[in-house]
């Protein structure tokens, strides 16, 4: 096949992997629940086939995702071109300064391992049945990564003493 595949369906093919590896469901047992092969689910994930919409609302409802999990923030066919780059006889009369460039868009989370830990990490912490031990870890996790948040009122606490390390 010399198409590649649409960038939408890549993204979506690539959150239905994330969702169903989260929730530990295999491709064949997902393939199972739709009634199709896994071979089916495999190439879904790949974006080589398209997940038409009714398919899509029973993977939301298998995955419990809202339909937007797999669209929210996908990459737009219709967004804009970029302005065209001038040169310097090119340039509109007049100098306006703006100040400095603004920063690089942070590039996105890398794949693979780092992914799959992220994963297990995550599925990990939702088997811990105790909300208490649930949050303290959170807290823990939060403090170490040195990430600011705010602690929801505890009238087990005398204030928010959570940020004081």
């Amino acid at each position: 096949m010399a198409d590649q595949p649409n960038p939408i369906d890549v993204e979506v093919g690539r959150r239905l992997k994330r969702r169903r590896t989260l929730l530990g469901v295999s491709q064949e047992r997902l393939g199972e629940l739709l009634g199709v092969s896994y071979q089916q689910i495999q190439k879904y994930e790949r974006g080589t086939n398209r997940i038409g919409s009714s398919r899509l609302y029973d993977i939301c409802r298998i995955l419990d995702v809202p339909a937007g999990y797999f669209l929210d923030d996908a990459p737009s066919p219709f967004a804009a071109p970029p302005p065209p780059a001038y040169g310097l006889a090119e340039e509109p009369a007049g100098f306006a300064f703006d100040g400095p460039a603004p920063p690089p868009a942070p590039s996105p989370e890398p794949a693979g391992a780092d992914e799959r830990e992220t994963l297990e990490l995550v599925r990990a912490f939702r088997r811990i049945r105790d909300p208490v031990v649930r949050r303290r870890l959170f807290e823990l996790t939060k403090a170490l990564a040195g990430l600011a948040y705010r602690v929801p009122d505890d009238p087990g606490r005398s204030g928010n003493d959570a940020g004081a390390a």
